[in-house]
């Protein structure tokens, strides 16, 4: 299911590539906190953000930003023929591509594209295999990669991120499409960078202003609304999980009463609301 959301001048859409339900594995915990047991006494993330199991619900979606003179993709999701461990090692087939075309985004009118942080779920239609051959999914972008971001992973030698640089990230390079940003880059004069260090050492969400409305495209500083209820719950590939619940705390402070529209980019649907006080603590209201 498509959703978009109007800020001011500025037109976000969500596109689903896949929805993926982590279900609690006391041996290899996604999020260690978020036992079922843990998630039950947190009644509002049911149905939409947990099933009936006590599986978190993740899904994984880029996020159109039209806004005036740009074109923007945040994110590009896990991408066909590219097996992983999130993906149980097998390819991915979608019609991802289709469903841009569905919605008016042909692959060539896009003119930007944002990378979060550079984890295999954030930059896989980044590329697209053509006669053999890794090349830019979208031909007339820039693509914006965060310049520790790239650092970062550039000198990590493991052979699950290498395989992640080589497919999806130095075939942009390669094109001469790539552009290194600052955490606080500014896209245009509604859209801009903002850090949210953590879930990795340069990883950014997206602020969106335009007539006095708000937004922010969250990236993975949080990746099930059950954070915003306990902000202190970190998932296991954080980078830094002190450093990422202090995002969170921050940020959730920073929000809650206001008109700030947050947008997860793992959030099921509704995918989207105001943060609002809960008690000693949050919750995320898409009643709007």
């Amino acid at each position: 299911m498509n959703l978009a959301w109007r800020i001011g001048e500025v037109t976000v859409t969500r596109i689903v590539e896949t929805e993926l339900p982590f279900a609690y594995h006391p041996k290899h915990p996604f999020m260690p906190a978020a036992t079922p047991e843990a998630l039950s006494q947190i009644p509002w993330l049911h149905p939409n953000y947990v099933t009936p199991e006590g599986a978190l619900r993740l899904s994984v979606h880029a996020l159109l930003v039209e806004a005036p003179g740009l074109r923007l993709i945040v994110d590009t999701c896990i991408g066909n023929d590219k097996p992983s461990a999130i993906t149980r090692n097998e390819s991915l087939h979608t019609g991802f591509l289709e469903d841009l075309l569905a919605a008016g985004w042909p692959v060539e009118s896009v003119d930007t594209v944002v990378c979060t942080h550079l984890h295999v779920d954030h930059v896989g239609w980044n590329t697209r295999i053509l006669d053999g051959k890794w090349v830019p999914t979208f031909p007339h972008a820039k693509y914006l990669i965060g310049e520790i971001e790239y650092a970062h992973w550039q000198a990590d030698e493991s052979a699950g991120q290498q395989q992640v640089m080589s497919s999806s990230v130095q075939p942009i390079f390669d094109a001469g499409l790539a552009q290194l940003v600052p955490t606080d880059h500014q896209i245009s004069p509604e859209v801009s960078l903002v850090p949210t260090i953590g879930h990795t050492p340069g990883h950014v969400s997206v602020k969106i202003e335009s007539q006095g409305q708000q937004a922010l495209i969250t990236g993975d500083f949080v990746h099930n609304p059950c954070q915003i209820a306990r902000p202190d719950w970190t998932v296991s590939f954080d980078d830094d999980q002190a450093a990422a619940a202090r995002c969170r705390h921050r940020l959730f402070r920073d929000l809650v009463g206001t008109d700030t529209l947050v947008i997860g980019t793992h959030f099921a649907a509704p995918t989207a609301g105001k943060i609002v006080a809960d008690g000693d603590t949050y919750r995320l209201d898409s009643s709007d």
